[in-house]
C-alpha cells in the first residue's frame, strides 16, 4: 500500500530524546533529569494563571503585549524588538526558518542545544560543528568553522549539558569575527543563574548590532516549563522576519499571564536562584570528593564524569540510581570515560542523591 513520502532532510535528523520522568514500580521517583526548577512557579504566577480561566474560551492576545511590556520594563530594552514563543525553542525554529535555505550551513558548538541541529537539518542546512576546549566553547574554532555559506552561529551561553559560559569579551570577540550576513544567534536558556560580573546575556551586543539574537526561556528559573513559554531581543531587520512566519496566536493566556507575574516576582526568583547555587556548589564539592570530573557550572546543573581509571562507570551509576528511584541524565558529552547530567533539586532530593552516588562510587563489588 503507498503511503505519503516525508521530506528527505528527515533522514538526517535524531530524534530528541527527553530525559526520563517515571520508573516502573516507582510512585514518586526523584526527578533530576530535565533541568527543572524543584519550586515550581511562584505563587503570584500561580495566582495570574488561575484567573485567566474565566477567559479561556477567547484567543490570546496575538500581538503580546502585556508580556512584552513587563519584559521591557526589566531588561530596559526595547518592546517592539521583543517576541515571545512556545519556549525558547520555538523561537530558534523561527530564526532557522526565517533565515535558512536548503545548502546552507549552520555552525554550532560540539556540546551545544541539539535541537538547533535539528531543527536546521529538517531547513535543509549544512551544520558545521566547532570543537570545544575540554568543557568550553571555542571561539576559535568557531571562527575558524565560518565559510561563505554561513548563515547563522548558534551557540548556548551558558552551555547545556556542560554548564559552562563564555564571558562577554569572548562573545564580544566572536561577533566581531562574523562577517555582517551571519547572525550570531545566542541561546540564553541559563542565564537568569549567571552572577559573574564577567558575563553579559547578550542584551547590550543585541541592542547596538544588526545580525545578533538572544533567546530566553521562563522554563527554568522561573518555574513555568509546562507552559512553554520563551523569549527573544532581536534588532528589527531580525524581528520582521520572525513575525511573518509565526503564527497568530503561539503563545497561550495563561502562558503569557503568568510569565508576566513570575518576571516581577523578583523576591520569589532571587530565593530560587540563591538556593540553585548554593546547592550546587555544595554537590560539586561532594562528587568531587569522590574523585567524579565535575566541571564548574554556573547553571541549574552539572555534569559528571567518571574517568576511565576508574571502576565505576557513569552508565553504571545512572542504572544504580534508577534502581534507587533517582533519575539523572546521561549526555552525550565527548571525551574520555561518560558522563551524566544532575539537576539542582530540593534540598532533600540532593541529599538522596548524594547519599546514592557515594554508596556506589564506594561500594567495590557492583553487580
Amino acid at each position: 500500500m503507498s503511503q505519503p513520502i516525508p521530506r528527505q532532510a528527515l533522514d538526517r535528523c535524531p530524534p530528541y530524546v527527553q530525559g526520563k520522568s517515571a520508573i516502573a514500580g516507582v510512585e514518586n521517583p526523584i526527578k533530576l533529569s530535565s533541568n527543572e526548577s524543584p519550586f515550581g512557579p511562584s505563587p503570584h504566577a500561580r495566582e495570574a494563571f488561575r484567573q485567566t480561566a474565566e477567559t479561556l474560551h477567547r484567543y490570546p492576545d496575538g500581538g503580546q503585549t502585556a508580556l512584552r511590556q513587563v519584559i521591557a520594563s526589566k531588561f530596559g530594552i526595547e518592546e517592539e524588538r521583543i517576541v515571545c514563543g512556545n519556549g525558547s525553542e520555538e523561537l530558534i525554529l523561527l530564526c532557522i526558518r526565517a533565515f535558512i535555505d536548503p545548502g546552507d550551513e549552520v555552525l554550532v558548538s560540539e556540546n551545544g542545544f541539539v535541537m538547533t541541529r535539528i531543527h536546521a537539518l529538517v531547513q535543509g542546512a549544512e551544520i558545521v560543528v566547532a570543537a570545544e576546549d575540554g568543557w568550553d566553547q571555542s571561539v576559535d574554532h568557531i571562527l575558524a568553522g565560518v565559510t561563505d555559506k554561513t548563515r547563522i552561529v548558534a551557540i548556548a551561553n551558558p552551555n547545556n549539558p556542560t554548564g559552562t559560559y563564555l564571558p562577554a569579551s569572548e562573545i564580544q570577540r566572536l561577533h566581531a569575527g562574523l562577517p555582517g550576513t551571519v547572525l550570531l544567534l545566542l541561546d540564553g536558556a541559563y542565564a537568569d543563574y549567571v552572577l559573574q560580573e564577567d558575563f553579559d546575556s547578550g542584551l547590550e551586543l543585541v541592542r547596538h548590532s544588526e545580525n545578533v539574537i538572544m533567546t530566553r526561556t521562563f522554563s527554568k528559573l522561573y518555574g513555568l516549563a509546562g507552559m512553554r513559554i520563551g523569549w527573544a531581543y532581536a534588532p528589527m531587520c531580525v524581528i520582521s522576519a520572525i513575525q511573518r512566519i509565526r503564527t497568530p496566536f503561539n503563545t497561550n493566556w495563561p502562558a503569557q499571564a503568568a510569565a508576566a507575574s513570575a518576571l516581577q516576582d523578583t523576591e520569589f526568583a532571587d530565593m530560587v536562584r540563591d538556593h540553585t547555587i548554593k546547592w550546587r556548589e555544595h554537590m560539586r564539592e561532594q562528587l568531587m570528593a569522590l574523585d567524579i570530573i565535575v566541571p564548574p557550572s554556573v547553571t541549574n546543573f552539572l555534569l559528571m564524569q567518571i574517568p576511565e581509571s576508574h571502576s565505576s562507570t557513569a552508565l553504571g551509576a545512572a542504572k544504580f540510581l534508577t534502581e534507587n528511584g533517582i533519575l539523572l541524565r546521561p549526555t552525550g558529552v565527548s571525551g574520555p570515560g561518560d558522563c551524566l547530567r544532575v539537576t539542582v533539586g530540593s534540598a532533600e532530593e540532593n541529599e538522596a542523591f548524594l547519599v546514592k552516588i557515594t554508596q556506589y562510587m564506594r561500594t567495590e563489588t557492583r553487580s
